[in-house]
């Protein structure tokens, strides 16, 4: 689970130069809610490109902690980068005025989708990737919404556990603040992920890890983390599996159904 901050860094800040460039592009876009992990990226993505290329989309909820946006506001200013900020709320209720719910669960998946459809304007607007803040823990045990928070071009800290982008956040200089924060997506008020999982990050980290990375036997890792926790964690891997992968494609052009009748003249007319 140790890392190598300053390694990781560069191996970060490579990959952003690299990505961007291949595709012929110089900025990013981050969607920075003021918390650790879009923080750490948007720092990552300004010594990638510069402050010039970063930008930050700050799109908070009339539910959203105000301490996030002055938290998130805070970072764009000491790090000097272009910011949007755009308040969701009046789209989000008004879909909601159409079909309405108490769902929380619903409405914060509403919300972050509705973020990332801004972010990916934002792109678009800026010519820009959209730079994903996902972290290892997340995505395995898929504490995040499909095609909302979990989607981006590219992520340069997809592969860290929430454990290392906090080493990693120190290591860049993020604000103590921040590094002290509870995690928290701000989709309601009071919501933290850990209140949601059930479980610390600091512990679904070392389970998911020796799970994940060291490929135990489940039965090992219970032993040492109890058979509830751990049997937990890989009902969740299992379960939100279909969120790590793309859309499956039925592949039509490898079906021996012959070439003349995917290709004949009368089926592209």
């Amino acid at each position: 689970m140790r890392i190598n901050p300053e390694i990781v860094e560069n191996l970060a800040v490579n990959f952003i130069r690299t990505e961007l460039s291949r595709i012929g592009m110089k900025k990013g876009i981050v969607g920075l809610s003021g918390g650790l992990d879009s923080t750490t990226v948007l720092y990552l993505l300004t010594r990638a490109v510069g402050p010039e290329n970063a930008v930050a989309v700050i799109m908070p909820h009339r539910v959203s902690s105000p301490s996030s946006v002055e938290d998130a506001m805070d970072v764009v200013k000491t790090l000097g980068v272009k910011h949007y900020l755009i308040d969701i709320t009046p789209m989000v209720e008004a879909y909601f005025e159409k079909m309405p719910t108490d769902n929380k669960v619903l409405r914060g998946n509403k919300m972050a989708r509705e973020r990332m459809s801004i972010l990916y304007d934002i792109s678009a607007r800026e010519g820009g990737l959209v730079i994903g803040t996902s972290n290892k823990s997340e995505i395995l045990l898929g504490y995040g919404t499909i095609f909302g928070d979990l989607a981006s071009a590219i992520n340069p800290i997809g592969d860290l556990y929430k454990t290392q982008v906090r080493v990693l956040a120190r290591h860049l200089g993020v604000p103590e603040k921040i590094l002290r924060k509870k995690p928290s997506a701000d989709l309601w008020v009071g919501q933290t992920d850990e209140g949601e999982l059930g479980i610390t990050y600091q512990e679904a980290d070392k389970i998911l890890y020796e799970l994940v990375d060291l490929r135990k036997p489940v039965e090992e890792v219970e032993r040492s983390y109890g058979k509830e926790k751990v049997r937990g964690i890989v009902d969740k891997i299992y379960k939100n599996h279909f969120k790590r992968l793309p859309p499956q494609i039925l592949k039509i052009s490898t079906r021996t159904v012959g070439r003349d009748f995917l290709y004949s003249r009368d089926v592209l007319t």
